[in-house]
Formats: structure tokens, C-alpha cells, sequence
């Protein structure tokens, strides 16, 4: 079976395509900072006999890294990597004037440092599947100046660019930035509290990262909407 880890795995996107590979066979190793959101989503994935292994923990720590691949090698391996864990920076978001250092750091770190320590650690694994795969859930805010947007938009921009240098490194992977477009999460509001405009829920989009897993076209930055075109 392909053996998937998903970062930010116990709510929102993550736990949606968590679901969703798991009902397609995929063994998976799930992330997530909160230990009692992450068993009760590992739960419910594994109800589709696949087989699951819940770690939770900081990405911005390299042990509990280690412990992610480490579980994904006892799986068979390591054919996909979501970097999905994401940080805002301030909770509501504020304009750059007001934007805390401290909370920019953090954005940073876990959203890009975490992520290409995770996409390193797991490496040889990845060189050494038939189908090596690394997705970054980017956001349209790292190419839209959107006001108060900026310090999470900033790290977003970083990961891009990160996951684009990575695939020219890399030929024999698939590097993909996925843009999913509006979702009803739990980030966005803390983001944008006072925004009770409806939003689609996570699953409704996750049907584009199947799409890109079915269909493996070229690394590159995709956006959700435009591949759930004619679906």
C-alpha cells in the first residue's frame, strides 16, 4: 500500500484527504499539535482498515520530524508528503504595522523551516518510491496583496518558491504548491473572526489533490478551483 504523511491531519483539510487516501488504501502517518483532536481523527480514518499511525507534535521540532518519517518507514516507506501544518502569525490577523516579529518567526518557521526540514528528512524515502510526491498547501495570499495577509502571505510566497526550487532538484519527484482556494477552517477563523460569510468545506476540494495524485502532471503550483474544473 502507499504510505502517505499529513501534517495538521486532525482537523480541516488534513483530516478531509486523510479520509480520502485512507478509503483509496493508503497506510498513513498523521500530525497534529493537539493530542486529542489527532486520535479522534485517526479514529475515524482508520474505520477504512487502512492503517494509521497518529504522532502528535510540533513540525518545528526535528525529533518529533524523526519520529514522523521513522513511523512512515515501519509503514513500507514514503510516497507522498503533505506539508499541510500552517501557522498565521497573529490570531486575528493585523496589518504589517502591528505585526508582532514574534509571530512572523513563527509563521515562518512552521510553514516553510518545518516544512523543508520534513521534505529533507524524508528524502531518501521519497527518492526511493516509484511515485515520490510532495504537496505544499499554499494560499492565494502568497500572490495576492490582500490587507493583514501579510506576514502568513509572506510565508506562504516562501514555501512556493521553495517547493518550485525543490522540484528543479529534485526531476524524479512530483513537487506540487496547491492553492486550495476558500475553505470553512478553523485557521481562517482565527484569521477573520468577524467573517461569517459561508465558505465550502475542506472535502469539497480535496477532490483536486486526488485529481493531481490520478493524473501526476508536471511539479508546479496549482490552484484548486481551476482543477476541480470538468470534475
Amino acid at each position: 500500500m502507499p504510505v502517505a504523511i499529513i501534517t495538521g491531519a486532525s482537523k480541516g483539510l488534513g483530516r478531509a484527504l486523510a479520509e480520502a487516501l485512507a478509503a483509496r488504501g493508503w497506510d498513513l502517518v498523521l500530525d497534529a499539535r493537539g493530542a486529542q483532536a489527532l486520535k479522534e481523527a485517526a479514529e475515524a480514518v482508520s474505520a477504512h482498515r487502512t492503517r494509521v499511525t497518529a504522532l502528535p507534535g510540533d513540525v518545528t521540532d526535528a525529533r518529533h520530524r524523526s519520529e514522523l518519517v521513522a513511523a512512515a518507514r515501519q509503514l513500507g516507506g514514503l510516497d507522498l508528503l503533505v506539508n499541510n501544518a500552517s501557522a498565521l502569525g497573529a490570531e486575528p490577523l493585523v496589518r504589517l504595522a502591528e505585526l508582532p516579529l514574534e509571530g512572523l518567526r513563527r509563521a515562518l518557521e512552521v510553514n516553510v523551516v518545518a516544512a523543508l526540514g520534513l521534505a529533507q528528512e524524508g528524502l531518501p524515502l521519497l527518492r526511493a518510491s516509484a511515485a515520490g510526491t510532495v504537496i505544499a498547501v499554499s494560499s492565494d495570499a502568497a500572490a495576492e496583496a490582500y490587507e493583514t495577509w501579510g506576514g502568513y502571505g509572506a510565508s506562504k510566497a516562501a514555501l512556493d518558491h521553495l517547493a518550485a526550487v525543490f522540484a528543479a532538484e529534485e526531476p524524479g519527484l512530483r513537487v506540487w504548491a496547491v492553492d486550495p482556494g476558500d475553505m470553512a477552517t478553523d485557521l481562517y477563523a482565527a484569521a477573520v473572526p468577524e467573517d461569517e460569510d459561508p465558505r465550502p468545506e475542506p472535502a469539497s476540494v480535496v477532490p483536486a489533490f486526488l485529481r493531481l495524485l490520478e493524473e501526476r502532471p508536471a511539479s508546479g503550483r496549482y490552484g484548486a478551483p481551476a482543477l476541480l474544473e470538468g470534475r
